[in-house]
């Protein structure tokens, strides 16, 4: 019992230092005991920063006088800030090289050129810009149920980098997701399954009215993220750093678009 928290808490630690700008100044082990763990806790690593984007939400709107639109920004250079752009990073460079309509191999050479090309600049602009008109629709339209979706929406996007390390082949046999893939289990699965179900009990115990959102988010995450998977299988051969983190921001902006459909049509 104690090995499996220390292993957990070490999994966190790695993905925090990973993926966002919260400082863990400690060395942590690397090795593929850990890196299980860094696995099953990705979706633990999305909790914690939807706490984080659901927290300065509350925040923004209950205590200062700030309008509208500049909550939105504030929300929206929160979520930039704490990945520090290792996903948007991602997204520019696989988006160089999906534009450029070459075979896998000379598409994974691309991603690798440091220059930025003009399809990368696109993509991320557009991306962020959807993103912040999003945001800002959401904020308009909040009420006490938006925070707990805005929870799930990197608690999704996390959960699918996992399932993507798990069941995706490694496209280098370097870089991120290669070193990310030695952490593959036998239980990933279960601890999944089991983060599903207990976000989705806790909702209901919460706000039962949200119970079906939360299915429509989960089966949108699926079935976009099949889709997404084929996508990257095709194109590039398999998973690498770049494509996982592009993947990982894509699931979320369509995610965020979904919660934004539910609150037109109020199902929430």
């Amino acid at each position: 019992m104690l090995t499996s928290l220390r292993g957990i808490l070490t999994g966190l630690g790695i993905n925090l230092q990973f993926f966002t700008t919260i400082p863990i100044k400690r060395e942590l082990p690397m090795s593929r005991f850990h890196l299980s763990f860094a696995l099953r806790t990705f979706p633990l690593l999305g909790l914690l920063q939807g706490v984080i984007y659901a927290s300065v939400l509350f925040v923004f709107l209950s205590y200062t006088p700030f309008s509208e639109v500049i909550i939105a920004l504030c929300l929206w250079l929160v979520m930039i800030l704490l990945s520090g752009g290792i996903h948007l990073d991602g997204l520019i460079d696989t988006s160089d090289a999906y534009f450029s309509y070459r075979e896998p191999e000379k598409r994974l050479e691309v991603m690798q050129d440091p220059r930025v090309g003009a399809f990368g600049v696109l993509s991320v602009v557009v991306f962020l810009g959807v993103r912040f008109v999003i945001l800002y629709k959401l904020v308009t339209m909040a009420h006490d149920g938006t925070y707990l979706l805005v929870v799930l929406i990197p608690f999704l996007g996390k959960m699918l980098m996992g399932a993507y390390l798990q069941v995706l082949p490694a496209a280098r046999n370097n870089g991120m997701a290669h070193f990310f893939k030695q952490g593959a289990s036998r239980s990933f699965w279960v601890v999944y399954g089991f983060y599903l179900i207990t976000i989705g009990s806790l909702i209901g115990l919460l706000n039962s009215e949200l119970l079906a959102s939360y299915f429509i988010l989960v089966s949108f995450m699926i079935v976009i993220g099949y889709i997404i998977a084929s996508k990257i299988k095709k194109h590039f051969g398999g998973i690498s750093g770049d494509t996982l983190g592009a993947s990982s921001e894509g699931m979320e902006l369509v995610l965020w678009i979904v919660m934004w459909l539910l609150h037109s049509f109020a199902m929430v």
